[in-house]
């Protein structure tokens, strides 16, 4: 597997992770993973991050040099840590909220407002198959979450995006336009019956849902900042053309 690195110094490597690659192993499946290549190209970095994690079905998941992650579906810049004082280092600012993610994403309809700050908490839903924010699908023990949302283009029914999440929810992005009501575009849980799976043409011929990690921004041991740029995938660009 061959995937493109967009920075790296002695500490860390800044990956363009391609769509349709889980970050880790899930332990039900033995697909290939961003891990499965970090253990192969830095294979003195493999024990550099969190204990291993013990399923319900008994397999072992590890995790070396992962600080944070992106939906297997999901494109883009991707952090990893090649020592055990930079995984420390870098983990904290995202636990601090102090690092900087920004991400592009196509979404059904046209958004009437320029730009729109989402501050919607998200839980487990009752209605739906993973997480909302919508108060009556709500259930259980909620968590606050913030979103920056700015249109960049409207064309014929959808709408590219900029988003910028404050907190580190799972599935925010896709959960918050959802809330919404713009969902991603081809998002096959959260975008509901505008995706048809079998009128790709409807979906601009995405087959996965239409976010990409576009930009992050951190600083290293040193204290240097290090901003990181992946440009689109092929998909977005032929979709915005």
């Amino acid at each position: 597997m061959e995937i493109e690195k967009l920075f790296e110094n002695d500490d860390v490597v800044v990956i363009n992770k391609p769509a349709g690659i889980m970050v880790h192993g899930d332990g039900r499946t033995d697909a290939v993973t961003v891990v499965d290549w970090f253990v192969e190209n830095y294979p003195q970095s493999v024990t550099v991050g969190e204990d291993p994690i013990l399923t319900k079905e008994g397999a072992i998941i590890t995790r070396p040099g992962i600080v944070h992650r992106l939906d297997k579906d999901t494109s883009g810049a991707l952090v990893l840590c090649k020592t055990q004082d930079s995984h420390a280092h870098v983990k904290q600012q995202f636990q601090d909220r102090t690092t900087k993610k920004t991400y592009r994403a196509i979404v059904y309809g046209e958004m009437k407002q320029d730009e729109v700050y989402v501050d919607a908490p998200i839980g487990r839903s009752k209605i739906f198959a993973k997480w909302t924010a919508i108060p009556k699908a709500l259930r259980g023990t909620t968590r606050e979450a913030q979103t920056k949302v700015t249109v960049l283009r409207r064309f014929d029914g959808f709408s590219y995006i900029q988003a910028e999440p404050r907190t580190g929810r799972t599935h925010q992005i896709r959960v918050h336009l959802q809330y919404m009501n713009y969902p991603i575009l081809a998002d096959g849980v959260y975008a509901g019956k505008r995706y048809d799976r079998d009128n790709l043409t409807g979906s601009l011929d995405f087959t996965r849902q239409a976010l990409h990690a576009y930009k992050i921004e951190f600083t290293d041991l040193s204290g240097e900042l290090i901003e990181v740029t992946a440009t689109l995938p092929t998909d977005f660009i032929h979709a915005l053309s």
